[in-house]
């Protein structure tokens, strides 16, 4: 049990996939101007790494090695693909803010690499527990980007509109005197960079106990 919990919070922690293994920088560059489209990029690689994971992982002695990497590679291009689809088809909004990035999730770090190194080695169970850590890690990662850079950058909070709620949020004295740079590409590498400087400061001080 200790074990598979461990599996499951390696990637949200000891493994995060932003900040630590600094993987997926493309999407989380990218698409983190706003709350909204974090969470459909997160939602969209969560589907894709779990299943997968789940697929590479139960057809492991069956996939040769001579080819294993195309083989990867059409499984990850056929879910981004049904991905694309139900995106389109139900958050439309969603799925033209993402643009190129979703089918970018073919070729992301994090799927093929957990493929190479965990699924194609480890039981359908476990390879489970670490698709549902590495999304959840890589979720908080550009969420937490997404929302610093919108807040500074607009003074908004950009959620899914429901039923009298139009979706965006306007934070008084963010939205009044808002840091332009901040929702720019610059922005974004600035955020990510002081992030990735407090994980490791962090990651060292714990190792200094």
């Amino acid at each position: 049990m200790k074990a598979n919990i461990q599996e499951l919070t390696k990637g949200i922690f000891k493994e995060n996939p932003v900040f630590v293994l600094v993987l997926g920088l493309c999407p989380v560059l990218g698409v983190s101007t706003q709350v909204s489209n974090a969470i459909g990029m997160s939602a969209g690689v969560l589907f894709v790494l779990l299943f997968s994971n789940i697929i590479i992982s139960a057809l492991r002695k069956v996939i040769p090695a001579s080819i294993h990497i195309p083989a990867y590679i059409v499984v990850i291009a056929s879910l981004v693909t049904i991905t694309e689809m139900v995106m389109h088809a139900f958050v439309p909004s969603v799925y033209s803010a993402l643009g190129v990035y979703l089918p970018l999730i073919v070729v992301n770090c994090i799927i093929l690499g957990r493929a190479e190194a965990f699924a194609s080695k480890n039981s359908v169970f476990d390879s489970i527990l670490d698709a549902i850590g590495m999304s959840v890690g890589f979720a908080l990662g550009l969420t937490l980007i997404a929302l610093i850079r919108e807040l500074f950058g607009s003074g908004t909070i950009t959620l899914f509109p429901m039923g009298n709620f139009g979706g965006v949020i306007n934070i008084p004295w963010f939205y009044d005197n808002p840091i332009r740079v901040m929702a720019l590409a610059p922005g974004a590498l600035l955020i990510m960079g002081y992030l990735k400087a407090f994980f490791d400061w962090n990651t060292s001080r714990k190792k200094d106990k």
